[in-house]
């Protein structure tokens, strides 16, 4: 994503504290994108985020990454949980 210019935070468990500052930056809307593992990401509220991870009996959207090579392994995953991941549309505010 970087290399295509976006402005990305990132972080994950392993970060120590001082290197956990990226949270102002996404805060402050100075780095609109914030990407997390699954684990932190249910413990972040952002007001001014709109869309989030369901919360406490609340409605939220998981955006997921997914390589050419993690294909085959996402289709096993929907056959078990029979359920379909859709692609995510161009305009993410249909999402909200």
């Amino acid at each position: 994503m970087h290399a295509r210019d976006f402005t990305v935070s990132a972080l994950h468990g392993d970060m120590d504290q001082k290197e956990r500052d990226v949270m102002r930056a996404f805060k402050s809307g100075s780095s609109r994108v914030l990407i997390t593992t699954d684990l932190l990401a249910r413990g972040i509220d952002v007001k001014q985020v709109s869309l989030k991870g369901g919360r406490f009996d609340s409605k939220g959207v998981a955006i997921n990454f997914v390589t050419e090579e993690d294909t085959r392994i996402l289709r096993d995953i929907e056959t078990f949980y029979n359920t379909t991941v859709e692609e995510m549309p161009m305009n993410v505010a249909d999402l909200i």
